[in-house]
C-alpha cells in the first residue's frame, strides 16, 4: 500500500508538471520546451502504468507501456531538450534523429519480444524481458546515455550561471539530483533490480519540479539591460532543464 501511494503521488506530480511545461510551450513555442514537455509526459504515462499494474495487477499492454516510456524513452527525450537549449539547434536536431531511431527500434522490440517470466499480480516486475538484443538492452543504452547528457549539460549551466544567477544554479543542482534518481531507478529495473523503483520516481519528479520552481520563482531584479538579458536566458535555461 505504501509503494502504491508513493507511485500515485509521483504520477500526479508528473502529470501536473507536464501540464505546466505544455502551457509554457503554448505561450512561447521553443524546441527545448517541447522536448522536455514530451519527456515529462512519457514519465507521467509510465508512472500511471506502474500504479495500475502494481495496484490492480499487470497485463502485457500495461507493462509494455510502463517499460517503453519509463525505462527506455523518457530520459533520451529529455536529453534532446538539453541539446537544443545548451548546445544549439544543430546538436538538438542530431539528437532528435538519434532518439527517433532509438524510438523506432525500441518500440518494435518492446511490443513484440515475448516475456521470459510471468507477470506478477502486483509490485514492480523484475527481469520480465530476456537479456540480449531486447528492450532491457535499450533501457540501459537510453537511460545511460540520456542521463549522462542531462547531467553534463546541467553542470555546464551551473558553471555558466554561478556568478550571474544563483537561483538558476540551485535549480539546476536540484534537477541534477532528480535526473540521477531517475537514472538509478531505470538502470536498476533494466538490470533486474526493482527495489526502490517507485521511490526513485517520486524523488526524481519532486526534485526536478522543485528545481524548476526554484529557478523560475527567484529572478534577480533587472537593473541594466545586460542583467535583463541574463535573467531571460536564465529562465530559458530553467525551462529547458525542467526536466
Amino acid at each position: 500500500m505504501t509503494e502504491a501511494a508513493i507511485t500515485l503521488l509521483a504520477a500526479l506530480a508528473a502529470t501536473l508538471f507536464s501540464g505546466d511545461l505544455w502551457r509554457d510551450y503554448r505561450r512561447k513555442p521553443r524546441p527545448h520546451v517541447a522536448a522536455y514537455a514530451a519527456g515529462m509526459s512519457m514519465f507521467a504515462l509510465a508512472t500511471w502504468a506502474l500504479f495500475i499494474g502494481s495496484s490492480f495487477g499487470w497485463s502485457g499492454p500495461v507493462y509494455r507501456t510502463f517499460f517503453l516510456f519509463g525505462a527506455i524513452l523518457n530520459i533520451p527525450v529529455l536529453a534532446t531538450g538539453s541539446m537544443f537549449l545548451v548546445v544549439g539547434k544543430r546538436s538538438g536536431h542530431a539528437m532528435t534523429i538519434f532518439v527517433g531511431a532509438l524510438t523506432a527500434i525500441a518500440t518494435t522490440l518492446t511490443l513484440t519480444v515475448p516475456f521470459e517470466a510471468p507477470l506478477p499480480d502486483g509490485g514492480v516486475p523484475e527481469a520480465v524481458f530476456p537479456l540480449g538484443f531486447s528492450p532491457r538492452l535499450f533501457a540501459i543504452i537510453g537511460g545511460g546515455l540520456g542521463s549522462t547528457i542531462l547531467m553534463a549539460l546541467s553542470l555546464v549551466s551551473v558553471f555558466r550561471f554561478w556568478r550571474r544567477n544563483r537561483p538558476i544554479v540551485w535549480g539546476n543542482l536540484l534537477i541534477l539530483g532528480g535526473v540521477f534518481a531517475a537514472a538509478w531507478g531505470g538502470t536498476g529495473l533494466a538490470l533486474g533490480d526493482a527495489g526502490g523503483f517507485a521511490i526513485s520516481l517520486f524523488v526524481a519528479v519532486s526534485l526536478i519540479w522543485a528545481g524548476y520552481r526554484t529557478a523560475s520563482g527567484k529572478r534577480p531584479s533587472p537593473v541594466r539591460k545586460s542583467e535583463e538579458a541574463d535573467t531571460e536566458h536564465g529562465v530559458d535555461q530553467l525551462e529547458g532543464k525542467a526536466p
